[in-house]
């Protein structure tokens, strides 16, 4: 399967939403819904699922952990220092931008990407791997913003309600703990979880019309290479350096090498610094994608 055959689906459904964003065929009340929808129901149903029915002997690996998250780690205090170098009184900006130069879109762009090339049992690392995505690094980013006013617990609670977080922690409770479903109530989550990735592409593409990039564009681009190549590399090299079997290493470099997800944007809303910033970062690294992840499945598979 060729990197066009991969992609173009998920940049038709993309394409397809941004354009019915546009004319206005989809407005913003409806857009609201539809994404609580889906990123409040669908896709964690589907995270769960998939977490439940996933082969935790062959998952589970340590070593496939430390080979994404420390060289995650390393780009995000590289850019954090970097950013608080320039100006020292920027420590929550600094804090947005090293999560703006990491946080990867995996559930709407990795994931497809992923699946489609490598097969669904690939898709099963991704689900254990991602379990820490957004608590690590929303963490480090809300501690590092923080004024420190308020308690630990009031400055991570945002963690405790993320949806990603739950869903994918109580899939492998219940499949760590052998908790069985009702055959029933598995066939109607299993229906629930069905338009997760088409509904979450199409939401994307609906979502970029609400973003402008003409104020920080240039520091969005500068965070879009950080995030499209410098952390896939240092993943990639890390993944090699620590001899990771070829499909172990692809789905970790690909991971990487996802576009910012929007989420970031959001804690970037809710800290009010270099929202601007996320925000334009989030459409230019989303449109860049398509030829980097080209690249980078030409170059793995």
């Amino acid at each position: 399967m060729t990197p066009i055959e991969v992609l173009f689906p998920l940049i038709f459904l993309v394409l397809t939403g941004y354009l019915c964003g546009k004319t206005g065929f989809i407005a913003t009340t409806q857009l609201e819904g539809l994404r609580r929808f889906i990123f409040y129901i669908a896709i964690p149903v589907f995270l769960f699922l998939n977490m439940y029915q996933a082969d935790l002997d062959k998952v589970a690996s340590p070593q496939l952990l430390l080979a994404f998250y420390i060289p995650v780690l390393m780009c995000y205090l590289l850019t954090l220092t970097t950013k608080w170098l320039n100006n020292k009184k920027a420590r929550a900006e600094a804090a947005m931008w090293g999560l703006g130069g990491t946080y990867s879109n995996t559930v709407l762009v990795g994931l497809p990407v992923i699946i489609a090339a490598l097969g669904s049992e690939a898709g099963s690392l991704v689900f254990m791997i991602i379990t820490f995505h957004s608590a690590l690094l929303f963490a480090l980013s809300f501690l590092f913003s923080s004024n420190r006013s308020g308690s630990l617990i009031e400055t991570l609670k945002p963690l405790f309600v993320n949806p990603i977080v739950l869903s994918i922690s109580a899939g492998l409770l219940f499949n760590a703990l052998y908790i069985p479903l009702p055959k029933l109530l598995f066939s109607g989550l299993e229906w629930l979880a069905k338009p997760a990735i088409s509904g979450a592409l199409f939401v994307l593409g609906v979502s970029l019309v609400q973003y402008s990039i003409k104020q920080a564009w240039k520091r969005a681009l500068l965070l879009s290479i950080t995030k499209l190549w410098v952390l896939p590399i240092m993943v990639f090299g890390f993944a090699n350096w620590l001899q990771l079997s070829e499909i172990h290493t692809a789905v970790l470099t690909l991971m990487a090498a996802s576009p910012l997800g929007v989420n970031a944007y959001l804690v970037a809303r809710q800290q009010q610094c270099a929202q601007d910033t996320l925000a334009a970062s989030v459409v230019i690294s989303t449109m860049l994608s398509p030829f980097s992840i080209s690249a980078w499945l030409y170059l793995l598979i």
